[in-house]
């Protein structure tokens, strides 16, 4: 027997329309590439995502066409999205952090038909152009007063293109398993690996992260997503604060401190996320100022692991609760959320701050297990390390074209390469991903836990731990710092700050200072450089 409900399928551009029926006068404030603070609404973001679904539609984009974008946080880039879903494309957001080679490779790979770019990034379409055969046009997301000269035979300004359209047109259907964006990632070994998301599994995950222990997004609050939308899928904010009516706040291509603290108090903004480095940047932006976050209420930090150090700077200086975030680019891409259950809420202090360490639980529709290296699952006692596994209706499982072969286990878990251990309510905290943890002496030390402690160092900026061949023990770790402006950590300094707050056979073997840590296009502090920049180094024990 099947129940007798209607057939309604999860598509991504039903989201919009509900914003514009349910919260049409709601704003989405943008900075523009050009300059000045642009205003607009979801109903006026509907009209204009029909018309590029219609322009589309004449262009002879069909379903399940791949069209590119290199484009900031912005109006336009939400109206593109939408309209791209409407008519049955699938998005795809290019980092343009990444290398230029590699930014060619994932493009051909997808083989994009259209490319949308911000005025930024005309310059990098330009210099990649010849090695981009499959390209049919360039679609540059200004106006004509703002639109540059341009070698390119095959660009146009986008309001230009936008105005050839009445916008008297209707969403296409289809089946809600069509695929509806594409977002490669860099987490895997070789050549980046393409994610396709569906219009399902898009709507399914913005569902979850509207939970209230997740985002908990609402019709009240103010969203300012600093986090690019094409970091791992947006962290599905483009499709969770409009299924709210969530005010947004769109901060373009400027993301230092002076420029997003300028937004969250002029907008303000009550509730915001990003990865670390940009909330690093604020604080300092912050630190010695008398400004204050009377607005902003809480704060999600993911991408990396967040440092206690700066969680307890927004909770005690400023009053804004940290939420600690963790995904995937293959999770769509939210995991875990640390908010607090009934069982940790009423803890204060350091007790706080231990909890608050962790990525924390997830939401209905992700099932998490931890494994040995024998596939064995591990008890949830917040102790035992082992490889963390997920599945679940917003994950991945399958890349593009069959690149990197079986990605799931016989029980159709994907391994997410992390290395955890879940407590009995059910907080999951990485120690380490799975190639970077230190094996010394046949035991694991997490590299996370030194990072985050060495950070709590008042000399300290940024930290970064990895594992250097030792004669003795195979393994022990370096720590890496960059110093804060007019301090000079040393290494006994920081050895003596960390004794009491990690078992001795975890300490760094040395400490090395230098101006800058090297960083992925994520955000990410990227091991690999390190490991080779540190390939023949010798601990003094040796």
């Amino acid at each position: 027997m099947l129940g007798l409900m209607q057939d309604w399928p999860l598509l991504c551009h039903r989201i919009i329309d509900h914003a514009a029926e349910m919260h049409g006068n709601r704003e989405v404030v943008s900075r523009s590439v050009e300059g000045p603070i642009h205003r607009t609404d979801y109903r006026t973001i509907r009209e204009r995502s029909l018309k590029v679904a219609q322009r589309l539609d004449r262009m002879g984009v069909r379903v399940g066409d791949r069209i590119g974008t290199l484009a900031w946080n912005t109006w336009r880039h939400l109206e593109v999205w939408y309209g791209l879903l409407g008519v049955g494309a699938v998005y795809h957001t290019v980092n343009p952090r990444l290398f230029p080679d590699q930014i060619a490779y994932i493009v051909n790979h997808a083989e994009d038909r259209l490319m949308f770019t911000d005025l930024t990034f005309l310059p990098l379409v330009e210099k990649l152009a010849e090695h981009l055969p499959l390209l049919e046009k360039v679609i540059v997301l200004t106006d004509a007063a703002n639109m540059p000269e341009t070698g390119l035979a095959n660009a146009v300004a986008y309001e230009d293109w936008l105005a050839e359209a009445d916008g008297d047109f209707a969403w296409k259907t289809f089946d809600e398993n069509t695929a509806a964006g594409m977002c490669y990632t860099s987490g895997t070994t070789g050549h980046p690996k393409g994610v396709v998301y569906s219009h399902r599994s898009n709507v399914l995950h913005s569902m979850a992260v509207n939970q209230p222990d997740m985002l908990g997004l609402s019709s009240r609050d103010i969203m300012m997503p600093v986090v690019p939308m094409f970091h791992a899928n947006g962290w599905s904010i483009a499709f969770s604060a409009p299924m709210t009516g969530t005010t947004m706040v769109m901060p373009g291509a400027k993301m230092d401190g002076a420029s997003i603290y300028e937004l969250l108090d002029t907008e303000k903004v009550s509730v915001t996320a990003a990865v670390p480095t940009v909330w690093l940047m604020l604080l300092q932006f912050l630190d010695g100022s008398d400004h204050q976050l009377p607005h902003l209420e809480r704060v999600i930090i993911g991408g990396a692991a967040c440092p206690r150090a700066m969680t307890a700077a927004f909770q005690k200086k400023y009053d804004v609760d940290v939420l600690h975030a963790w995904g995937m680019t293959e999770m769509s891409p939210l995991g875990t959320i640390c908010s607090l259950k009934p069982e940790y809420a009423g803890l204060e202090g350091d007790a706080r701050l231990d909890i608050q360490e962790k990525q924390g639980h997830a939401p209905f529709s992700i099932e998490m297990k931890i494994t040995d290296d024998y596939d064995i699952e591990q008890d949830w006692d917040g102790k035992t390390f082992g490889r963390l596994k997920v599945r679940g209706p917003a994950i991945a499982k399958a890349y593009f074209k069959g690149e990197g072969g079986e990605i799931l286990d016989d029980a159709g878990y994907f391994d997410t390469g992390d290395v955890a251990h879940i407590d009995p309510y059910g907080y999951m905290q990485i120690t380490d991903r799975a190639k970077d943890v230190i094996k010394s002496g046949g035991e694991w030390i997490s590299t996370i836990d030194l990072e985050n402690i060495a950070v709590g160092h008042p000399d300290v900026a940024e930290a970064a731990v990895i594992g250097v061949a030792h004669p003795k023990w195979d393994e022990r770790p370096l720590l890496v710092v960059v110093a804060k402006d007019g301090c000079t950590p040393t290494r006994d300094g920081l050895i003596d700050y960390m004794q009491d707050k990690v078992a001795k056979w975890w300490l760094p073997n040395d400490v090395v200072v230098v101006d800058e840590i090297p960083h992925t296009a994520t955000g990410k502090i990227q091991k690999t450089t390190l490991r080779e920049q540190f390939k023949d180094y010798t601990f003094p024990d040796a």
